[in-house]
């Protein structure tokens, strides 16, 4: 029977449950243990499909097509175990699930309510994890922060797995460290504990989350007042590379003390080889700039595994990463904006949807193909550098997509044709991992490879097979395609260091040690530009 951990917050969101809830999962594996994730999310969305990026961060997409939280992004990362959209849980599925079971008679003379019926719909849903893969421990990350009003049916489920199962519970809240009085504050991690006290819940670790690693008098302090022995107590603290808290939490000896309480034999760990993936990340120089070039920049987090699989590029690359993020709905009024990218090594245009920023994208396409500057779009930064493309090589002045301009005269990005008829907007787009023909004597099998490959989708629109002949005829290359023919997947142009884009989410499968080819590709080009660009000024200068 798996056992459970129960991984939950407090203070403030974001606080850094899912780099917790990854890094011990990481810790656990490397110990031999096998391992599994969910992630509960308490709002009433059905999935993260719907939300804006500015409220949840990216939408991570899974191999089976979910729309799910980006905290599986990092399960998937620190553990390169695929994730499922059974890993993410949210409000709405339960209460849909209950509310179908009860139109369907099963509930016929019960009164339906939160305790036992929801809750016994989480549990139900937790334990399946336990069985899907034959973990021996899951990891159950409850997102919000305690006395949240959306997560009580969750917390009380949690709290009935205790009776039931070998379950644990970690709890990880910030610590503020005061530079004018050079203390710990604990305060807010005390108020913390004891609302999760109040609903039944005696964390058996505490993480505390801080800018540093806390003194042993505040670690003392923390352990007296959850009612914990001090060697429960542990931090997580900044650093410049995220994939270094495994080591952090094992170094204080994390690893051992869940085995001690889940009555598990201590086993050694084995970080020897993610140590060196961490050290990858540490190199000084040189430097490579990527601009990224999108509609949502000024959350980093919506855009996190498109950061996240740059860094992993740079990182196999040995050279330092510096990202430029550029709001092109800003770029669309200013364009004076567009100077910036002569200061960048390349540029990266990611996924998106709806009309605001899409010009600022177009006038960033253009200057990266004529500019030869190395470039790599996404989904729709794909679908762009087609509109690109017909306006200014095919001069079809108007082309768009029917997406931004449903009159455009000229629409060489369309509604894909299964799609005209579907109405509901959740869970109804092109998803999840398909396969990919690569054609030979390409860049792009130059840099996968294979002939067929696998990637993650995520898009209702799609190039129009109309232009597909005249857009070859001018210059661009389809390097890859749907294994039927007809969907285009990858494109390239000819007579240029470094532009391709894709239809699918490459970023979704980079890992660390591991990076995506177009990233690695679009890192490799990029310092060869960079190296051009040196040599050029030292010419200037020398002249």
């Amino acid at each position: 029977m798996p056992k459970y951990i129960f991984v939950t917050g407090g203070v403030v969101s974001s606080v850094g449950k899912g780099t917790v809830a990854a890094s011990i999962g990481k810790i656990l594996v490397s110990k031999g243990y096998k391992v599994d994730f969910l992630k509960i999310d308490p709002y009433v969305n059905v999935d993260a499909g719907t939300l804006n990026p500015y409220s949840h961060g990216e939408v991570f997409v899974t191999d089976d097509g979910g729309e799910t939280d980006l905290d599986l992004g990092w399960y998937e990362r620190f553990l390169d175990i695929p994730m499922s959209k059974m890993n993410n849980i949210t409000t709405g599925q339960v209460y849909l699930e209950v509310l179908k079971r009860e139109r369907a008679g099963d509930y016929l003379g019960q009164c339906v309510q939160v305790i036992p019926h929801i809750t016994d719909e989480i549990k139900r849903r937790i334990k399946l994890i336990g069985s899907r893969r034959g973990a021996d421990i899951v990891i159950v990350e409850i997102g919000g922060t305690a006395g949240d009003i959306e997560g009580l049916p969750f917390y009380e489920a949690a709290r009935q797995m205790k009776l039931e199962e070998s379950t644990l519970f970690i709890h990880v809240a910030l610590v503020i460290y005061l530079k004018p009085t050079a203390e710990f504050k604990t305060k807010a991690l005390q108020h913390s504990v004891n609302e999760l006290r109040r609903i039944g819940i005696q964390p058996d670790i505490v993480v505390a989350r801080s800018d540093r690693m806390i003194d042993e008098a505040t670690r003392a302090k923390i352990a007296l007042f959850s009612t914990l022995p001090k060697e429960a107590v542990f931090c997580s603290y900044d650093t410049d590379v995220i994939y270094e808290v495994p080591l952090m939490l094992e170094r204080q000896g994390i690893g051992e003390y869940i085995e001690r309480l889940l009555g598990l034999p201590n086993l050694p760990s084995h970080l020897d080889e993610w140590q060196q993936i961490v050290n990858s990340f540490r190199v000084k120089n040189p430097v490579v700039r990527i601009a990224v070039c999108g509609k949502y920049t000024s959350l980093t987090d919506s855009y996190v595994s498109i950061k996240e699989a740059l860094l992993h590029a740079a990182a196999y690359q040995n050279v330092k990463l510096e990202i430029k993020w550029i709001e092109t709905s800003e770029l669309e009024n200013n364009l004076a904006m567009i100077e910036q990218l002569d200061t960048v090594d390349g540029i990266l245009v990611p996924g998106g949807f709806g009309k605001r920023g899409a010009e600022g994208k177009l006038k960033v396409i253009e200057y990266a193909r004529t500019r030869r500057k190395p470039f790599l779009g996404i989904c729709f930064g794909m679908q762009l550098a087609i509109v690109e493309f017909a306006r200014n090589v095919l001069n079809l002045k108007d082309a768009n997509s029917t997406e931004i301009d449903p009159t455009t005269p000229h629409p060489v990005i369309y509604l894909m044709p299964e799609q005209e008829e579907i109405i509901d907007k959740g869970g109804t787009m092109r998803l999840g991992a398909l396969p990919i023909r690569i054609k030979g004597g390409t860049m792009a099998h130059a840099l996968y490879g294979n002939n067929i490959i696998s990637q993650r989708h995520r898009h209702r629109y799609e190039v129009n097979p109309r232009y597909w002949e005249s857009l070859q005829k001018n210059g661009l290359i389809i390097s890859g395609t749907s294994p039927d023919g007809i969907r285009i997947e990858i494109i390239e142009l000819k007579e240029h260091p470094y532009f391709i884009a894709t239809q699918f989410h490459p970023e979704f499968k980079s890992r660390p040690g591991k990076p995506d080819p177009v990233f690695l590709g679009l890192i490799r080009a990029s310092i060869e530009a960079a190296k051009i660009k040196d040599e050029e000024s030292v010419k200037r200068i020398t002249a």
